[in-house]
């Protein structure tokens, strides 16, 4: 989990799996985030990233005769290490067709597991209707891929056609729940701290030791005053 604000989660090759703290707190119950975690491994079943990866690599080969045409080789710098700047980004920017392939497979991924696929797109309805309320209340609203309401209404129409009802839907658990209470604990005392801070160690030599030590030290000075500071080892 990554402590940020943001709504937001995403996948790495290899099934490294993502979640910001603010989308726990958005969502109202484990279902919803189950949905968002069932899409984003839907993009590493379908390994979404080894073609966005094996894109990269042909524009590289493409690019190889500015090594050898006069007066190309620095466009040829500069173009690449533009892409391989740019080529992390590629892990969590996938191609309409690649999310709308996860989605299909996440309703499926959520149904199987025993949640209710509908709250997959209630969340996402809930969360883009907070935007239109009140616009710049939901800060980079799932930067990567933004759900939008044309990818809302098709995984709606594919719940129905492919998924059958059920009479029982898991919904959220007691553990969501506690992990929930435990990081508004850890964000609240987080503010009432303010921020971290030195504590000053309590000094617990006896004082007379100490006046005497100081006395000591103003007759060693004569004319040491510009000296660094030295630290004393304590009796």
């Amino acid at each position: 989990m990554i402590d940020s604000p943001v709504i937001n989660a995403f996948a790495l090759p290899g099934g490294f799996l993502y979640v910001n703290s603010g989308l726990l707190l958005a969502a109202d119950e484990e279902d919803q985030v189950a949905g968002v975690m069932a899409h984003e491994i839907a993009h590493v079943a379908a390994r979404h990233w080894a073609s966005q990866i094996t894109k990269a690599t042909l524009l590289q080969y493409g690019m190889i005769p500015l090594i050898v045409t006069p007066m190309s080789y620095p466009v040829y710098e500069g173009a690449s290490q533009a892409l391989n700047l740019g080529v992390p980004l590629t892990f969590l920017k996938f191609s309409r067709s690649a999310e709308a392939e996860a989605d299909y497979l996440g309703l499926q991924y959520m149904f199987k597991a025993g949640y209710d696929p509908n709250s997959y797109t209630a969340f996402f309805g809930k969360i883009l209707q907070e935007e239109r309320r009140a616009p710049g209340s939901v800060p980079r609203l799932f930067l990567d891929h933004p759900p939008t309401a044309e990818r809302i209404m098709k995984s709606e129409e594919e719940i129905k056609e492919i998924l059958p009802k059920r009479e029982q839907y898991l919904v959220s658990t007691s553990e969501f729940d506690d992990v929930k209470e435990r990081l508004r604990a850890v964000i609240s005392k987080r503010f009432e701290r303010g921020g971290p801070t030195l504590e000053r160690l309590e000094d617990t030599a006896d004082p007379a030791t100490q006046t005497q030590a100081g006395s000591q030290r103003k007759e060693q000075g004569d004319g040491t005053d510009d000296k660094p500071p030295v630290l004393q080892r304590r009796q």
